[in-house]
């Protein structure tokens, strides 16, 4: 936009969950109700400043959480909200957004550890049916293998 100064930034963030995500956040700078001035541009130390605020805010909110989590987080812009609350003493902001987040690396993949979580469940496995099945319903692979057997015979 013209007459404020845009303020970027991004980091590099491991979720509890093992994958690596970079963030990336924009920032406009807000004009003042009783400003007089057409311009509002922030100062290059009040932008070091903002920037090192979001890196920090950012490394907070997706560090401690899960990549479910932090997708859960992202919907709403609670983090861009969050940064525009904690920047309003340096320089007021606007349109605070996480406009990208890229997937830096994934997790090793552990069978072991993933059929852990799997087998913890509560004895939820499914409803029951509520007809029984007919008796010419049957697997067709099986079907297809059993009618091979008997041909060979």
């Amino acid at each position: 936009r013209k007459w404020h100064t845009m303020i970027e930034a991004h980091v590099d963030v491991k979720t509890t969950d093992g994958y690596v995500v970079r963030m990336f956040v924009i920032a406009f700078t807000k004009r003042r109700a009783d400003q007089v001035g057409t311009n509002c541009y922030a100062q290059s130390a009040q932008i070091r400043k903002i920037r090192k605020k979001m890196m920090e805010i950012m490394s907070k909110e997706a560090g401690t959480v899960q990549l479910r989590e932090l997708v859960k987080k992202l919907i709403p812009e609670s983090i861009g909200k969050e940064i525009e609350k904690q920047t309003q003493g340096i320089f007021p902001l606007k349109d605070v957004y996480i406009r990208k987040v890229k997937l830096i690396k994934k997790p090793k993949f552990d069978i072991t550890k993933f059929m852990e979580l799997h087998n913890d469940t509560d004895g939820d496995a499914g409803v029951a049916m509520l007809r029984p099945e007919a008796e010419e319903a049957e697997n067709l692979i099986t079907a297809g293998a059993k009618a091979a057997d008997e041909d060979d015979e």
